[in-house]
């Protein structure tokens, strides 16, 4: 094969490649919002995940209790506001039923340790090492809750900050009768 033919072959390969990475590139940007936290009404996926303490904690656990998993980062400042109001909350309705199952984004023992002592939090905090949680639940943005009520089906899906009067609401919704 000649030189010319060659190089016809090889810059055609390449400008294919280019057009099928921009088409997928405009595919994903176009169905973004369609790909969204999981939706109300629906099952929500079974997990397990270990706890700084070694215990673990599965979804399935729960069942009878209303449930709140909330998705974070140590450097995600709306998770930072967000975390007394949720800690105070907590206190409020955790004898009546409701469990918060915080999940941190795959970042280390130390960070999470020093976020959890920063904030004095009292709920369960688990590490998504893997990202495998978030990806089941289709998180994309942090904050991120969702509120699960005792059956085992997601009622609520909130993205970004709550508030105390907000956590007070949606624990209600949640409580076991």
């Amino acid at each position: 094969m000649d030189k010319k033919k060659r190089r016809f072959y090889v810059r055609t390969l390449i400008l294919a490649i280019l057009v099928v990475a921009i088409g997928y590139t405009i595919y994903t940007t176009a169905t973004k919002d369609e790909v969204r936290l999981l939706k109300v009404g629906a099952e929500a996926p079974d997990f397990s995940l270990v706890d700084l303490d070694g215990q673990t904690h599965r979804l399935s656990d729960y069942k009878g209790k209303g449930v709140m998993l909330n998705f974070w980062g140590t450097w995600c400042k709306p998770c930072k506001k967000e975390m007394p109001a949720m800690n105070n909350q907590y206190k409020v309705f955790k004898d009546q039923g409701i469990e918060v199952l915080s999940i941190n984004q795959a970042q280390t023992v130390f960070e999470v340790e020093n976020f959890i002592s920063d904030f004095n939090l009292k709920f369960p905090v688990v590490i998504d090492k893997t990202k495998s949680v978030t990806r089941a639940y289709n998180v994309n943005n942090l904050p991120a809750s969702i509120f699960i009520d005792p059956t085992g089906k997601v009622v609520r899906v909130h993205e970004g900050e709550l508030t105390e009067e907000m956590l007070a609401e949606f624990f209600s919704s949640i409580k076991p009768e």
